[in-house]
């Protein structure tokens, strides 16, 4: 029988496909591996087979899924407000930009959250971590970019949470985002963190992507303009869709 793998052997492997991946500033480097062995079902889950060549795009996007401005609801971007009592854990804003790859807003795009609860718990029946779930907080939420690009989510601070790809496994505390363009195929999915978290080195998701720069930008700053005396603390944080200071998108989405 395999003995279970430990964080010295995750460390191990982490080490060394950093130091094979690509020099700085190469654009493979910046997009995290798609079967980056230490993220073990990465593994046995990633694309394997060139993406399907569509004859005609258009047609693909206007028989696809789409949504409409009357779907979002004032209350989808404050995950504190959907329900009657108050949730539990830190209060915070999160706000940011769409920017393409020159550094334009993007308007009118759908951006989604998802997140774990503050004892990072997701409300999901798959999730079996023994921590409460919090009946006032259901984790999700949505909002429209403005003419700026501009995004804006209070919610609450995710807490960490154990993942069993190895012995000892705990993710640091993170928000998934989604942004939808105008048709279902323009979707991205990547996801935020918080800043100077002691789990960084030791989470082979976010150690996928393997250029340092590429990392950081996933990483959001707390800006202090942005908190609300007595109710929220704040962080920002831009997302951009192409180009050399592109943030990272999961594959396969």
């Amino acid at each position: 029988m395999t003995p279970p793998l430990t964080q010295a052997d995750i460390d191990r492997e982490i080490a060394e496909l950093h130091r094979r991946a690509p020099a700085g500033g190469d654009r493979q480097a910046a997009q995290a591996l798609r079967d980056f062995a230490p993220y073990r079902s990465s593994v046995l889950r990633h694309p394997k087979q060139p993406l399907v060549a569509i004859k005609d795009p258009e047609a693909g996007e206007l028989t696809g899924p789409v949504f409409g401005v009357t779907d979002v609801a004032p209350f989808d971007s404050d995950l504190t407000r959907q329900h009657l009592g108050e949730p539990l854990g830190e209060r915070i804003t999160v706000q940011g930009r769409v920017l393409d790859r020159d550094g334009r807003p993007v308007r009118g795009q759908l951006v989604e959250i998802w997140q774990a609860n503050a004892s990072g718990r997701y409300l999901h029946q798959r999730d079996d971590h023994p921590a409460p779930l919090d009946p006032n907080f259901s984790g999700v939420g949505r909002c429209l970019t403005d003419d700026e690009g501009g995004y804006k989510f209070t919610t609450i601070k995710p807490g960490a949470y154990p993942w069993r790809n190895h012995v000892n496994a705990w993710r640091p505390a993170h928000i998934h985002f989604s942004v939808f363009g105008t048709a279902f195929t323009q979707r991205l999915v990547t996801q935020m963190y918080f800043p100077n978290d002691p789990l960084f080195p030791y989470d082979p998701v976010l150690n996928s992507v393997t250029d340092e720069r590429a990392r950081q930008r996933l990483i959001c700053a707390y800006d202090h303009d942005l908190s609300v005396p007595e109710w929220t603390l704040g962080y920002r944080w831009d997302i951009v869709l192409d180009g050399p200071a592109a943030t990272w998108m999961e594959e396969g989405r």
